[in-house]
């Protein structure tokens, strides 16, 4: 351990540090949501008469993508308010 930091403030600021990676799990989904909205306004482009299958599609994959981002968001939220790792000391 390191000299002049107890071992709850050590488990703290690792969950801090995991709960800031776990959030990179929305960045991810947001950035996949843009491109997927951008190729659906592509293909809306160029076949309009498939307007409501595209979306439909797209409004799937939005929310599939959607749930990875909400997983990441709990780990967070457990990870700093509900301080699961500091019951192991």
């Amino acid at each position: 351990m390191l000299q002049g930091i107890s071992s709850e403030a050590f488990v703290l600021g690792c969950s801090a540090i995991g709960a800031s990676i776990s959030m990179l799990a929305g960045m991810g989904g947001a950035l996949g949501q843009g491109y997927a909205a951008g190729k659906a306004c592509e293909a809306v482009g160029r076949q309009p008469e498939a307007q409501g299958d595209i979306t439909r599609t797209m409004v799937l994959g939005m929310a599939m993508t959607e749930t990875n981002a909400i997983y990441g968001l709990v780990v967070a939220i457990i990870l700093l308010f509900v301080r699961p790792l500091l019951a192991g000391l």
